[in-house]
């Protein structure tokens, strides 16, 4: 993994509570101000074998940038951060809705509103995206996409509950976004993603890109792999 650029980290000063069900050390913390923030140290991701341990931190982060880049507000606003239990990411806590049921915007058709989720997966590489990482705020009656630790690697690797639009042309004003990244990552951006992860991530990203822009069409399912996460949920 390439060295993290200097830069100012959110200062996480104390943990408030452990999130549940979490496959990797996820903790709710407060920053001095008493703000509450989604934290996961790098030392508490557990290791796998197709993603470098301790980069899954890095990799939440660049695709909460990389959805600015799209223009785009569907991440939570998600930082590098230093807590008790070291560097990781910070994502801003999401009161969420526990009586909101996701599955209605899969099922029996995917819901138009999911496009934005389904562009920002193909461009990041997203290797998870579940019926549960595409949250509802209760406070701002809006959703959210989580969870984007697996993202950005240099092989394909997508895997996905949004399948539905196989084959389907991507809405022009997500054509546009796709543009807009193009020039946030001639400006920096694609060089952010070298110094947090690495050149050969930063080539996939723009590789990806081009791609998109080229021929704007979601693709179909590969047949040599597995084309969604398990579980679902």
């Amino acid at each position: 993994m390439g060295e993290h650029p200097v830069m100012e980290r959110l200062a996480l000063v104390e943990v408030a509570g452990q999130m549940p069900y979490a496959s990797n050390t996820t903790l709710l913390a407060k920053d001095d101000a008493g703000g509450l923030w989604v934290y996961k140290p790098e030392r508490g991701e557990n290791p796998l074998w197709d993603f470098e341990w301790r980069t899954l931190a890095a990799r939440e982060v660049l695709t909460y940038e990389i959805a600015q880049g799209l223009g785009l507000d569907l991440v939570p606003e998600t930082v590098l951060a230093d807590g008790p239990f070291g560097p990781g990411s910070a994502q801003r806590f999401v009161n969420e809705d526990f009586d909101f049921d996701p599955r209605p915007l899969f099922t029996p058709r995917l819901d138009r509103r999911l496009w934005p989720v389904a562009v920002l997966d193909l461009v990041c590489n997203n290797a998870d995206r579940k019926i549960g990482h595409v949250i509802h705020d209760k406070i701002a009656d809006r959703l959210w996409a989580i969870d984007h630790g697996l993202t950005f690697h240099a092989e394909p690797k997508l895997r996905t509950v949004l399948w539905g639009f196989a084959g389907e042309a991507i809405p022009q004003p997500l054509v546009d976004a796709l543009s807009r990244l193009k020039s946030q990552l001639a400006a920096g951006l694609s060089a952010r993603v070298s110094g947090l992860l690495s050149e050969d991530e930063a080539v996939g990203l723009s590789d990806r890109l081009e791609e998109l822009i080229r021929v704007p069409v979601h693709p179909h399912p590969p047949d040599d792999r597995p084309a969604v996460p398990w579980p679902l949920v």
